[in-house]
């Protein structure tokens, strides 16, 4: 069965507001084997807001509106669906009665306006709404001869999560027929979604069962793989297939094959080998401490991290030599492998990592333009530099600086 969620509320088209609790409601669709195929997002202007439940209906079997069930003006979710689907209105009793309870019991006046959130459409059942004052709806009908379930919610995450769960997935659990979603989430670093497309393409698109998606960011490509099906080892096994023949033709630009991010890959990694790590940063200013100590626990393996700057600090902190940074420049390979080592040493660590570079958008040099970075890692044997030039603004350059900095590390402890 294939749904649409649709966010109502002018509020998230600006850059102010956005829609989270899309993100709750697709997974938890998804468990029930549930496709969300559309997400829409639709002003408080009647007309729009009719227009989209109309399209919604006729290309979904399961809608979910969430917000615009307030008592103002604008809220007019009750009425557009009502509207689009040319049903009454009537104002209940009992929830009137609820309404003024309630209002009572925070020893507050009630204008006249709150009563709106009475309002029950033709057929539907209220859903109980305990954190806020506007319930939800329920509401299974036929649109152009199709069987339709409708599901209104309010929009606040505190009150749009709690009742979709008690109210709302009972509710489709009865109704749905048994189904099993079978995920997996593969994650590779440091290779190009088209070259990644063009290496993987010819195995998934054999798997037509089998949907597979491709998301990539800062030097991290994640593969979803995603199997419905009536039954659950048949799903499962299918996932299991493809993903076994993608790890394969991925080898070692794969990182993770149950969506693990590269910072607790490289903690575990660092925790086989009973290794610990230690980190002189100048371009990325702190950014891959900041990935490494997000991961519970990293303390047994990260020793911790410089912020190196200014020269003066490279000397002072890594024992870089001035002489060296004088003679290669602050961004070059040579102070990049100084950096690792000397932090290394100061620490006491396994391994030492150092990077410097150009972030821009000023700095650049013919020979050394803008992105270009250099990345070191020291063990007591060998100390390797590696040098990249990233394109982007400063932030990109320094996501995928840290992105390919900590992919060195995994490399090296495998």
């Amino acid at each position: 069965m294939k749904s649409e969620i649709i966010a109502v509320g002018s509020e998230m088209l600006t850059p102010f507001r956005q829609d989270t609790n899309s993100l709750y409601i697709t997974e938890k669709l998804n468990e029930l084997g549930v496709t969300v195929a559309f997400k829409t997002i639709v002003g408080d202007r009647r007309k729009d807001l009719v227009g989209v439940i109309k399209t919604a209906l006729s290309r979904t079997d399961i809608l979910i509106l969430m917000g615009g069930l307030g008592p103002t003006e604008d809220d007019l979710t009750r009425e557009c669906v009502a509207e689009a689907l040319s049903l009454r209105l009537k104002r209940d009793a009992q929830q009137v009665a609820a309404l003024h309870t309630r209002a009572a019991a925070w020893r507050i006046s009630m204008p006249e306006n709150n009563l709106k959130q009475a309002d029950l459409i033709e057929g539907a059942q209220f859903l109980n709404n305990p954190n806020g004052s506007a319930p939800g709806q329920w509401l299974e009908t036929t649109y152009s001869g199709f069987r339709k379930i409708l599901v209104l919610v309010p929009g606040p995450p505190h009150e749009c999560k709690p009742l979709f769960e008690t109210e709302c997935l009972p509710r489709l659990r009865e109704i749905l027929p048994a189904r099993y979603m079978a995920k997996r989430t593969l994650k590779a670093a440091m290779i190009p979604e088209s070259q990644a497309d063009k290496l993987l393409s010819p195995i998934y698109t054999t798997y037509t069962d089998v949907e597979t998606t491709i998301l990539a960011h800062a030097g991290d490509i994640q593969l979803t793989l995603i199997c419905t099906h009536r039954n659950k080892e048949l799903a499962e096994k299918r996932v299991e297939e493809l993903a076994t023949k993608l790890e394969e033709a991925l080898d070692d630009w794969m990182y993770s094959a149950e969506g693990e991010s590269l910072e607790q890959i490289v903690l575990y990694y660092l925790g086989l080998r009973q290794a610990t790590l230690a980190v002189a940063e100048s371009c990325t200013g702190g950014m891959i401490a900041q990935r490494i100590t997000s991961v519970p626990g990293s303390s047994r393996s990260f020793l911790g991290s410089v912020i190196v700057y200014s020269n003066e600090l490279k000397t002072q902190f890594a024992d870089v030599p001035a002489d060296l940074i004088e003679k290669h420049g602050a961004v070059s390979s040579e102070v990049a492998q100084a950096l690792a080592e000397g932090i290394r040493k100061k620490t006491g660590a396994t391994l030492g990592l150092g990077i410097t570079g150009v972030a821009g958008p000023g700095g650049g040099t013919e020979s050394k333009p803008v992105g270009r970075v250099y990345i070191a890692v020291s063990d007591a044997t060998t100390n390797e530099s590696f040098e990249r030039n990233f394109r982007g603004d400063r932030n990109r350059v320094r996501e995928w600086a840290s992105q390919q900095a900590l992919d060195l590390v995994r490399r090296k402890l495998m």
